[in-house]
């Protein structure tokens, strides 16, 4: 599992990025379980995520962060990156962002993919 907890925070919101392997859907469900046993992730207001399986198939989830899991996705398929499951995750800091909650999606996942790469995990 590769995780940046701190990347950034706006307006009392704070945000983190997570991922790791996943096969298939029971991978995802393992993965978030694992990281919902932090207790401070298990708190958080929304741990959005998407994956792109080997066979093409797509999965996701907003966890109530509308449009969120697709973002994540849009940009796995930029990157052509399968079997890997990314998970965003926000704290509500009491203010609305509006959209620029999508930049800070967008924020994360680019930070975890440049961490991704010098690791070379792909």
């Amino acid at each position: 599992m590769l995780q940046i907890a701190k990347v950034l925070s706006d307006r009392g919101s704070k945000y983190a990025v997570s991922g790791g392997k996943a096969n298939n859907n029971a991978d995802v469900k393992a993965f978030i379980k694992t990281l919902q046993t932090k207790k401070k992730f298990a708190k958080a207001t929304h741990n959005t995520w998407a994956v792109i399986y080997a066979d093409g198939t797509q999965s996701k989830d907003d966890d109530g962060e509308s449009g969120a899991g697709a973002i994540i996705l849009r940009m796995l398929e930029r990157e052509a990156i399968v079997d890997h499951v990314v998970v965003v995750t926000r704290w509500y800091g009491g203010v609305h962002l509006g959209g620029d909650r999508f930049r800070h999606v967008q924020t994360c996942v680019n930070q975890y993919l440049d961490h991704a790469k010098l690791l070379s995990i792909k």
